[in-house]
């Protein structure tokens, strides 16, 4: 897959600006950052019932032992 280059970025910038406006540009990068936080906070907390998940079962295997 080829990378995008400035050129590419700049004329996806000026698609933005056209379909949203400038003054909505603000909102919408708010949002975007907000929707990432949270997708990273649900991925971390995932990960922390995961090996906790594991932890518990490895220790009940240990104890049937």
């Amino acid at each position: 897959m080829p990378s995008l280059g400035v050129p590419e970025l700049l004329i996806i910038l000026v698609i933005i600006v056209v379909i949203f406006g400038v003054g909505r540009l603000p909102e919408i990068g708010g949002a975007i950052g907000k929707s990432i936080r949270e997708f990273k906070t649900q991925m971390t907390d995932e990960e922390k019932d995961a090996a906790e998940a594991a932890k518990n079962a490895t220790d009940d295997t240990a104890d049937k032992e």
